[in-house]
């Protein structure tokens, strides 16, 4: 692994223009200053997503994610920093110097870079005792299911012998701690001993869109149970943010994503030619595994068992990734029961003949709910009716409504008109919001919860210093970084104050200070409060100067309440009645 200047990240900061990069990601559009566009973070119809230029920085004001050029390429590609620098500056044909790290700087490396070496270690000892006499019958087993050694060898498929401790004799082999091997979720640590938690069974490698292994997955030889054990929660492995595949799926040239329910139809339909297949993690599929597909697709056909679990399964999908703005079609495999057995049957060429033909997703759940009624019986056709009205009411583009009216209308022999009567008055019933994005009404609670806060009161502070650089005399006068009482925001803030002692204000910069993902974010963050541009010089005036009463009462507070020489304490009361007299420390706006 590599460490970089700061010389060096600045460097690749400032060669990558920020409009640019993400408009290679996200259409943008000119707004006043900056630029407008999506936000490919969260799903929207409506752009909230923010470039500004000037300060090389982006923000959603709908999720709240925000940073710089290297923040986004991180979030947008999951890389780590140096990942994110690496594909920077060879996008900008800058070649970096990269020092190996000592043993000591690799003791100190994050968790998350020894784990992914742990597990690569550990899939190449999987794929090693698949391949030795121990490993016969999960060779065996996979040979039977189709599998050709090259399509064994792309996936990096293994073994996991009879049981006992091998892998953790062998890691331990190559040096590594207990407290670090117990973070990867590959063993079982007790009273008794050690155990290896994968054992008699195939594994399957569950790696992240860079193609690092993160996880894995075990199919159980025999009758044992689970049938399938996939790795628990780690520091790497969240099973809700990741699909089987999608390293594969997102190269592909499909413009849609075959999404499966376990890795063997992943696998079969790769090797028959589908590349595009993805699967979800041995748990329901979530709204952040579609969100992290529609980075790659605007479409994902679903190849569900066709069983009623597979039914069912295929109804919780599909509201999810409508909500994520995908467009879902259903793939029919009967008369088999999965894509694996359906390739087996038919072979690829009928396989491609079911994609072409695949169901649209709303009348999917239309025909699933026309089986609970008898249509020969006019009440409970009625009731059909009204199911069909309620279920319209997903859709709240008018255009798109209206299309799905006229097509239920006549697939379903009922007058438009009266469908359209009866959409309308449960629409008039429906709580207001319906139909709206639910995150975002829980982001916008949970920002009004958070900007009661001192915090927000930091960000707001920094945000106008860099906003109004010909405040900071006056500002720093009153407000030190020591007035900052939480750690982060005090080391942000002494950044910025130094900037501005120098004349060169460049937030963009502080965040590289971070290597850390969520420092980053939580950085950027800082920068990105909003103070009411409407607002008069008057009104202005008097919202700066509460905000520094406000942080500097704070701070006299939490002085107070930390004292541990109480020779102080007659300092700080005489100081906090200076400041509940602030006609003496006013601030003006013509300063700035």
């Amino acid at each position: 692994m590599a460490r970089f200047s700061e010389e060096q990240i600045e460097q690749v900061r400032q060669r990558s223009d920020i409009v640019e990069v993400i408009g290679n990601y996200v259409r943008l559009k000119r707004s006043g200053s900056g630029y407008v566009g999506l936000c490919p973070f969260h799903n929207e119809k409506s752009p909230s997503f923010s470039v500004n230029p000037a300060r090389q920085m982006y923000k959603c004001f709908g999720c709240g994610v925000a940073g710089n050029v290297i923040t986004f390429v991180m979030e947008y590609e999951n890389y780590s920093f140096p990942e994110a620098m690496e594909f920077l500056a060879a996008r900008a044909g800058i070649e970096l110097m990269q020092q190996e790290m000592t043993a000591e700087q690799k003791r100190q490396e994050s968790l998350r870079a020894v784990l992914l070496e742990i597990n690569t270690k550990a899939a190449r000892f999987f794929y090693a005792v698949l391949k030795s006499a121990q490993g016969k019958q999960g060779y065996s087993y996979l040979k039977q299911r189709g599998l050709s050694d090259e399509t064994i060898v792309h996936f990096g498929l293994g073994y996991a012998g009879q049981g006992g401790d091998s892998l953790y004799r062998y890691l331990k082999q190559q040096g590594y701690r207990d407290d670090i091997l117990k973070e990867t979720g590959l063993f079982k640590m007790d009273e008794r001993g050690v155990y290896d938690k994968f054992w008699n069974r195939v594994i399957f490698p569950i790696m992240d869109i860079n193609n690092h292994v993160i996880g894995f997955g075990g199919r159980v030889m025999g009758d044992g149970k689970p049938k399938y054990l996939n790795s628990p929660e780690t520091k790497l492995f969240d099973k809700s943010r990741n699909l089987f595949g999608l390293n594969y799926a997102r190269q592909g040239k499909r413009e849609y994503f075959i999404l499966c329910e376990g890795y063997m139809d992943v696998i079969a339909l790769h090797q028959a030619g589908f590349s595009s297949a993805v699967a979800s993690l041995g748990t329901a599929f979530t709204e952040l595994q579609a969100n992290l597909m529609r980075r790659y697709t605007k479409e994902v056909l679903l190849t569900y068992d066709s069983d009623g679990a597979g039914q069912k399964a295929a109804l919780r999908a599909i509201p999810i990734l409508r909500r994520a703005g995908l467009n879902a079609k259903i793939v029919n495999m009967e008369p088999y029961k999965d894509p694996d057995e359906f390739i087996k049957g038919l072979g690829a060429e009928a396989f491609e003949e079911r994609l072409n033909t695949a169901q649209n997703s709303f009348f999917f759940e239309a025909e699933v709910a026309r089986g609970a009624y008898d249509m020969a019986d006019p009440e409970q056709k009625t009731e059909f009716y009204h199911e069909l009205a309620k279920k319209l009411l997903v859709f709240t583009d008018k255009v798109q409504r209206e299309n799905y009216m006229e097509a239920v209308a006549a697939k379903y022999s009922i007058r438009k008109e009266d469908l359209r009567e009866l959409v309308i008055r449960y629409s008039s019933q429906m709580p207001e919001g319906y139909g709206t994005e639910r995150p975002d009404r829980e982001l916008k609670k949970s920002r009004k919860k958070e900007e009661e806060g001192i915090g927000y009161a930091y960000r707001l502070l920094l945000s106008w210093l860099i906003e109004s650089p010909g405040l900071y005399r006056s500002v720093s006068a009153l407000v030190t970084p020591e007035d900052f009482c939480e750690k982060n925001y005090r080391e942000v803030a002494s950044m910025l104050y130094g900037q501005l002692e120098e004349g060169e204000v460049v937030p963009a910069k502080i965040i590289n200070y971070f290597e850390d993902a969520e420092q980053q974010k939580m950085a950027a963050q800082m920068f990105q409060a909003n103070f009411q541009a409407d607002m008069g010089t008057e009104e202005k005036e008097k919202a700066l100067n509460e905000l520094i009463m406000r942080i500097k009462e704070y701070s006299i507070d939490h002085q107070m309440r930390n004292l541990t020489d109480m020779g102080q304490l007659q300092k700080l009361v005489l100081e906090k009645k200076q400041w509940q007299t602030p006609d003496k420390l006013h601030i003006s706006l013509k300063d700035g």
